[in-house]
C-alpha cells in the first residue's frame, strides 16, 4: 500500500515515478494510471502525469490497455500534449485518432508546432484529414494543408513553418526589438533569415554574431548569403546526411520559386536519421518498414509473408544442387552431413560484408571512385578467412570420420565459398543499387542463394573429383 501511496504522490520527479532503475517503465505505477482511468478521476490522472514529457508519456500511453489510451487523452483533456502522439509507434498513434472526435484532436493540433501537427496527421486517410482541418482557421488549414501536399518522406513534410525572418534593410536594434515585442513567435529557434520583400531568401545571421554586434548595423551586413539551404521536394534522408556532413543546427528550406517556407532543425535531423536507420535493419532482416511492436498478428503476418515466400523459393533453387549429386551422397553419408557446414558459413560471412556495403551504399560511403578497391579488399578478407577456416573444418572433419580426403575436400570447398560470399556480398547490392533498386531489401535473398549454391556445388563437385580420381 505505501509503494503505491509513493506512486500515486505528486512529485517534482515525475519521470522517477515512471520509470524503474534501469528506465523501464514501472507496471505498479501504469496500473495505477490505468485505475484513475477506469475510475474517471480526472484530478488523480493529472497529478499522476501532469509533470511527465511527452517522450515519457508516450511510453506510458504505449504501455496502456489498447481501450484506455482513448480515454486517458479524453480525461486529461486541454492538459493532455498532443507532442506525446509524436512518441507512440504509428499503429497506436492511429488507432487513438479514429477513437478521438475530430473537435479534440483539432484543439490538440493547434497547440503544436506545424512539422508535429503534419507528423501526427500525415497517415490518417484524407477524409478523416479533411474532417480534422476543417475545425482549423484558414491560415492554421493552409500552412498544414500545403505540408501534406509534399511528397512523402521529403523535407517539406519534416519543416517547420514557425521561424524569424526580416528584411535586409532592418538593423539589429529593430530585429531584437521585433522579436522582444512580438508573442507569436517560434519556441525555439537558432538564427534570424533575411529575405526580400518577395520571400526569397537572401542569408542567415545566426542568434550568437546577432547578440554580439552593436543596434544601429543593418542585417544585410550581417547575413550569410552561402548557406546550406535545402528544397522542400528534397529527400529527408539527403538533407540528413548534410546536416551531419557539415555539423548544421538549422537549414532554411525554400520551394521551387526560392522562396523561403520552412526551416529545418538538428531535433528534425535525428528523427529522420533514426527512422532510416530503423527501416534499414527492418530491410536487411526481411521485416516490413512499418512493422511495429504494437501491431496485430495478423498485419505482422501479412509483412512477413512475402518475404519468407522469396526465400522459400530461393531455398528450393540451392537444393536442386543436391539433387545433382544424389548419387554421390547416397555413397557418403558425411557428404550429405558437411555440405550444410559450408553453406552456412559462407551465408554468416556474406552477411558481415553486405551489412558493411549497404550501410556504405546508404551513407553515400561507397560509390564509383572507391568500389574497385573495397572489392578486392573484401576478396581478400574473403580469400584469407576461407584459408583459416579451410584449416580447422578439414581437421576436424578429418578426425570426425576418419577420412583424411573429406578434410581436404571441405578445406578447398570452404576456400571458395568464402571467395564467393565476400565477392556476392558487395557485388550483388552495388549491382542493385546501379539499377535504382535498394540493397537493403532485395541483396539477402540474392547473396544467400549465391553461398547456398556456391557451397554445395563446390563441396560436392571437389568430392566428386577427388574420390573419383581416387
Amino acid at each position: 500500500m505505501a509503494d503505491e501511496q509513493d506512486i500515486a504522490a505528486p512529485s517534482d520527479a515525475a519521470p522517477n515515478r515512471l520509470r524503474d532503475e534501469d528506465g523501464a517503465v514501472r507496471p505498479a505505477f501504469v496500473e495505477t494510471v490505468s485505475d484513475a482511468i477506469a475510475g474517471r478521476d480526472a484530478g488523480l490522472l493529472r497529478s499522476l502525469v501532469g509533470e511527465l514529457h511527452e517522450s515519457d508519456t508516450g511510453d506510458l500511453i504505449e504501455a496502456l490497455d489498447h481501450d484506455l489510451r482513448p480515454q486517458f487523452v479524453e480525461l486529461l483533456g486541454k492538459d493532455f500534449d498532443f507532442t506525446a502522439l509524436t512518441e507512440v509507434d504509428d499503429t497506436v498513434r492511429e488507432e487513438i485518432l479514429e477513437e478521438l472526435r475530430a473537435e479534440t484532436v483539432a484543439e490538440g493540433v493547434r497547440e503544436l508546432d506545424s512539422d508535429d501537427a503534419v507528423y501526427i496527421l500525415e497517415d490518417l486517410p484524407k477524409e478523416e484529414q479533411a474532417e480534422i482541418l476543417e475545425q482549423l482557421s484558414p491560415p492554421e488549414r493552409f500552412a498544414i494543408s500545403k505540408r501534406l501536399d509534399y511528397p512523402e518522406e521529403s523535407a517539406g513534410r519534416r519543416m517547420q513553418t514557425e521561424f524569424i525572418a526580416v528584411v535586409p534593410a532592418w538593423t539589429v536594434g529593430q530585429t531584437i526589438d521585433y522579436m522582444r515585442e512580438t508573442e507569436d513567435l517560434p519556441e525555439r529557434f537558432f538564427e534570424i533569415y533575411v529575405v526580400d520583400p518577395a520571400g526569397k531568401f537572401l542569408g542567415a545571421v545566426p542568434l550568437d554574431r546577432l547578440m554580439r554586434t552593436k543596434r544601429p548595423v543593418p542585417m544585410s551586413e550581417l547575413m550569410e548569403p552561402e548557406r546550406n539551404v535545402v528544397r522542400a521536394d528534397e529527400d529527408q534522408e539527403q538533407v540528413a546526411r548534410r546536416f551531419e556532413r557539415y555539423n548544421l543546427v538549422a537549414a532554411p528550406v525554400i520551394d521551387t520559386d526560392d522562396r523561403m517556407v520552412g526551416v529545418m532543425t538538428f531535433d528534425d535531423i535525428v528523427d529522420v536519421i533514426e527512422q532510416e536507420a530503423e527501416e534499414d535493419i527492418k530491410a536487411l532482416g526481411g521485416v516490413g518498414r512499418t512493422e511495429e511492436l504494437s501491431d496485430s498478428v495478423w498485419q505482422v503476418t501479412k509483412g512477413r509473408f512475402n518475404w519468407l515466400l522469396i526465400n522459400l523459393g530461393t531455398a528450393f533453387l540451392a537444393s536442386s544442387v543436391l539433387k545433382l549429386f544424389e548419387g554421390e551422397l547416397q555413397k557418403m553419408v558425411a557428404l550429405a552431413v558437411l555440405a550444410p557446414i559450408v553453406a552456412s558459413q559462407g551465408g554468416n560471412a556474406t552477411t558481415q560484408t553486405m551489412t558493411v556495403v549497404v550501410r556504405a551504399l546508404a551513407t553515400r560511403e561507397l560509390g564509383a571512385a572507391n568500389a574497385p578497391r573495397v572489392i578486392a579488399r573484401e576478396l581478400m578478407v574473403g580469400l584469407l578467412n576461407g584459408l583459416a577456416f579451410a584449416v580447422i573444418t578439414g581437421v576436424a572433419a578429418a578426425v570426425w570420420f576418419k577420412v583424411p580426403g573429406l578434410g581436404v575436400v571441405i578445406g578447398l570447398a570452404m576456400v571458395c565459398n568464402m571467395a564467393a560470399a565476400a565477392l556476392g556480398g558487395i557485388l550483388i547490392p552495388l549491382t542493385l543499387h546501379r539499377l535504382g533498386r535498394d540493397p537493403a531489401v532485395a541483396s539477402s535473398p540474392f547473396v544467400t542463394t549465391v553461398t547456398d549454391i556456391v557451397g554445395f556445388f563446390s563441396f560436392l563437385a571437389i568430392a566428386t573429383l577427388w574420390f573419383g580420381l581416387k
